[in-house]
């Protein structure tokens, strides 16, 4: 390994305060102060960069700054080169690896989850389910991980008052008002869970994935035979699930995630 260059490494700490500041613009001022740095060699760093496009003039707002065009044609390319399946089976193997259960990833179709990913168990006892499968989205983690992301409306469109949903143990969630009330737990705690709602041998959390834009793109779930769950494994791997999905949330561009 070579030697971190640090003059590289302070103009990406400037360009990389604009993914946490609340604010879409950022004065001089402002990134010596934020980057401890010398003003001097912040306007250097600054100079650099706005010439060669990574950041540009806040239009009408003197003196402050954002990020420049040549990072959207570099984000571009970026986004272009990603295999969705391919990043969900990298973060996949990582949470597998950490647990040594099952680990899926699907996306939401309609009022059904597709699985894209999947990596087994290293234990005897495996899941009865592959990529490709679709399931009803309100009695699976991932599933309930997808809806917590719509809207009242979006939800009424696919759950209407009245109307029961489908059973496929006697542990599944039929009643819209009761799975709504669970939709809006997952909201609070970010990691969605399911006891024996789709298979009446298999508990499972399930965490969202994000895109570069922040939005609910999928979702990553742990599955694990009741044999195995206990309130303390649960907690356990709803940390780990919810690590995963961050980790395949940073490889889409999104920067509230985690690389690993």
């Amino acid at each position: 390994m070579g030697r971190i260059v640090p003059a590289v490494s302070r103009a990406l700490d400037i360009l990389e305060l604009f993914l946490t500041d609340d604010s879409a613009t950022l004065g001089a001022p402002d990134i010596a102060r934020r980057l401890e740095l010398p003003r001097t060699t912040v306007h250097e760093l600054v100079h650099t960069l706005l010439a060669r496009g990574y950041l540009a003039p806040a239009a009408g707002e003197s003196g402050r700054l954002q990020l420049g065009p040549r990072l959207h044609q570099l984000g571009g390319r970026y986004a272009e080169r990603l295999d969705l399946a391919a990043e969900a089976r990298r973060s996949a193997r990582w949470a597998a690896e950490q647990c040594g259960e099952t680990v899926h990833v699907a996306l939401l179709e309609g009022a059904e989850v597709v699985y894209i990913a999947k990596v087994d168990s290293t234990h005897a006892v495996r899941m009865a389910s592959a990529v490709g499968r679709r399931l009803p989205a309100h009695c699976t983690g991932v599933g309930k991980a997808l809806l917590a992301a719509l809207d009242e409306a979006e939800l009424a469109a696919l759950y209407p008052d009245g109307r029961p949903l489908s059973a496929m143990t006697s542990h599944t969630v039929t009643e819209p008002a009761r799975l709504r009330a669970e939709l809006a737990e997952v909201r609070k705690t970010g990691v969605a869970t399911e006891y024996c709602e789709s298979n009446p041998d298999v508990a499972c959390v399930a965490a969202q994935v994000r895109d570069a834009e922040g939005q609910v793109t999928a979702a990553l779930s742990i599955s694990v035979p009741v044999l195995r769950w206990s309130d303390a494994r649960a907690a356990e791997l709803a940390e780990i699930a919810a690590a995963g999905a961050g980790d395949m949330s940073a490889r889409l561009g999104w920067g509230g995630g985690q690389l690993h």
